[in-house]
């Protein structure tokens, strides 16, 4: 199956940011219904409803409300989900189970965890079905996720953890390279110039890490030499594991979280 009739249901920051990037990549904008009771506009100036429409036939539906929501919104939505049609989930915390038991006749139930990154077609995109997924069908997610970066199935056990790290991990970063900034302020460096040196620098560097030949520790070790600026500075970070045990402790924290609002949803 192709799937090129896309309703979406909620066009918030990222289902709206997974529209620009398709919209981006080339697929046209009568693929998409866009239902958003809060929403003016979306991408591409494509049109937005503010109800579902009362019939229609769509290859995909992208949830993109809030977890909290879905047993609100699945009664009314399952009605357009035919045998055809294929149930993509933005819900953290909704597992594949609940995805069946609210829309039983789709064709598959598909976990989605991108990031805002999709907007660019640069995101890390974790996927997760059921154990009996068919092999076709998953071959043609791939497909559907090519503009957006780049996708990867795992099983859904983990969907969790790679919840914290790939969909809260932006905030993680963002917070980081806020941080420089405001120590190199403290030490004395003007504010805006501070910010706009950070975030350079931050973006220079993924940017060399995802191309280079070397992981990111020894990029790291490539910089520092022995005894020298760098090295001062890495001493602090890498005493006693301190960077390490923070974030572990920061994606122990959204992990879970995460697992928090699945029992609830499973409840």
């Amino acid at each position: 199956m192709i799937i090129s009739k896309i309703l979406l249901v909620g066009c918030g920051n990222m289902a709206g940011a997974m529209l620009e990037g398709w919209l981006a990549g080339g697929m046209a904008g009568d693929s998409f219904t866009i239902v958003d009771p809060m929403r003016e506009n979306a991408p591409g100036g494509l049109p937005v409803l503010r109800e579902l429409p009362k019939s229609g036939e769509f290859d995909g539906v992208l949830l993109g409300v809030k977890p909290q929501m879905l047993d609100d919104v699945g009664p009314q939505v399952e009605p357009l989900v035919g045998e055809g049609t294929v149930m993509l989930s933005l819900l953290a915390g909704v597992e594949v189970d609940s995805l069946r038991r609210h829309f039983p006749r789709a064709a598959g139930h598909i976990r989605v965890m991108p990031n805002l990154s999709v907007a660019l077609g640069k995101a890390p995109i974790a996927l997760a079905g059921p154990a009996d997924l068919d092999a076709a069908l998953a071959t043609h997610i791939d497909v559907l996720m090519v503009p957006l970066g780049t996708a990867q199935w795992i099983g859904e056990e983990r969907m969790d953890l790679v919840t914290a790290l790939v969909g809260s991990g932006p905030a993680f970063v963002y917070r980081f390279i806020d941080a420089l900034k405001v120590a190199a302020v403290r030490l004395g460096l003007d504010e805006a110039q501070a910010g706009e040196l950070a975030l350079a620098m931050v973006g220079g560097a993924a940017t060399l890490a995802a191309q280079s030949e070397h992981d990111p520790r020894k990029l790291a070790d490539m910089v520092a030499s022995k005894g020298g600026v760098t090295r001062e500075g890495l001493n602090v970070l890498d005493a006693d594991e301190a960077l390490v045990t923070l974030l572990t402790q920061t994606l122990r924290s959204a992990r879970d979280r995460s697992a928090e609002m699945a029992k609830k949803a499973r409840n």
